[in-house]
């Protein structure tokens, strides 16, 4: 049996000397530390990794949203130039396949400035390679994308934002905190405390449910929304979770299977459900649209293309390729699990698949 690794060791010291910490602190140290953290260390994405994303999966997915974003572009009058975004871009897949299936949309490539919004070096090095053929600009986060009209993308970038995670305690909340048993690290219940913040879910929570927050999400959500409204655009927010938190959805992942979040720190992905009302409360006034990624994947015309690809295939090639459509399309897969919400200005078009209006 290994010991604790160097990450736990490191946090285990935190807290004897100045206490438990919340599980947002906890989850930004296993994920972020520079010399430890999951992030730093780790190539987490495919099948060598511990997690699989959708445009892994197949290149229908980044075709397909890319498409929708062409088209909000378009009815929006084809402004140019725009910045192309994605926040949160991995290995760069999304963005190879989204920009080579809008290669045939007029004056999309001549006026689209691709940014990706992405901290880490090695990944940017990464992202580099696969988008060799494109003229690419990095920026660190939000604030730093150029003021112009913003078409943005982000899969599964906001399950992974540190959350704060409440019990219900009468009309007060214990919130779980990250302390020690023994030489261990592991969750308790702080004291019952009022939560300003979480008055509201008062009214839809019974004694002893739990309710997450993501502190992060909202300042983040409320910068895209912002830049939309003032120079028009559009963003897909496509990830796993629902309309409102409820639940204890805290989480880790490794080598595609899940893992005790608390026992080897930095060694492991550690992620929540979105609260997607949330996301769209912060957006205010933007307009929004919500709906399933099978729901949208299917509108946007994914059964055509996936036979289209399926004429070349044969074999294993053509099962994987059934396998990888219904894994993005099935209720009881991806399809009903991860949702989509379209952000864009009041007055204009919804970006075309989620369709439906935010409630």
């Amino acid at each position: 049996m290994t010991g604790p690794t160097p990450l736990a060791r490191r946090i285990a010291a935190r807290i004897a000397a100045t206490g438990p910490i919340t599980l947002a602190d906890y989850m930004a140290d296993c994920l972020l530390d520079p010399d430890h953290g999951y992030y730093a260390t780790r190539e987490p994405f495919g099948t060598a990794g511990d997690f699989t994303t959708a445009p892994e999966i197949s290149q229908m997915f980044g075709e397909l949203m890319g498409l929708s974003l062409a088209q909000a572009w378009l009815d929006q009058g084809a402004p140019s130039p725009f910045t192309l975004a994605e926040i949160g871009p991995g290995r760069g897949t999304l963005m190879a396949d989204l920009l080579r299936a809008t290669r045939g949309v007029p004056g999309f490539h001549a006026a689209m400035r691709v940014v990706l919004v992405e901290a880490s070096p090695r990944l940017r090095d990464v992202q580099a390679e696969k988008l060799a053929a494109f003229q690419v600009a990095w920026a660190d986060d939000i604030a730093a994308l150029p003021e112009a009209p913003l078409f943005l993308i982000a899969n599964e970038f906001f399950d992974a934002l540190p959350i704060r995670q409440f019990t219900r305690a009468g009309d007060a909340w214990r919130e779980t905190m990250v302390t020690l048993d023994g030489e261990r690290l592991s969750p308790a219940l702080g004291a019952p405390m009022a939560q300003p913040t979480l008055a509201p879910r008062l009214a839809d929570t019974t004694e002893g449910e739990v309710v997450e927050i993501c502190p992060a999400a909202g300042p983040i959500m409320a910068e895209i929304s912002a830049r939309i409204r003032r120079h028009g655009g559009a963003a897909l927010i496509v990830d796993y979770g629902g309309w409102l938190s409820r639940g204890d959805t805290f989480q880790a992942l490794a080598r595609h299977r899940f893992a005790d979040p608390f026992a080897t720190p930095g060694e492991a992905d550690l992620t929540a459900h979105v609260d997607f009302a949330a996301l769209a409360a912060a957006a205010a006034p933007a307009a929004c649209a919500y709906a399933t990624q099978g729901t949208v994947l299917t509108r946007l015309g994914i059964a055509a293309r996936a036979d289209r690809l399926a004429a070349g295939m044969q074999g294993p090639a053509l099962d994987a390729h059934r396998a990888a459509t219904r894994r993005l399309t099935g209720a009881d897969e991806m399809g009903s699990l991860f949702k989509v919400l379209a952000i864009h200005p009041p007055g204009t078009p919804c970006p075309p698949g989620p369709d439906q209006r935010a409630a």
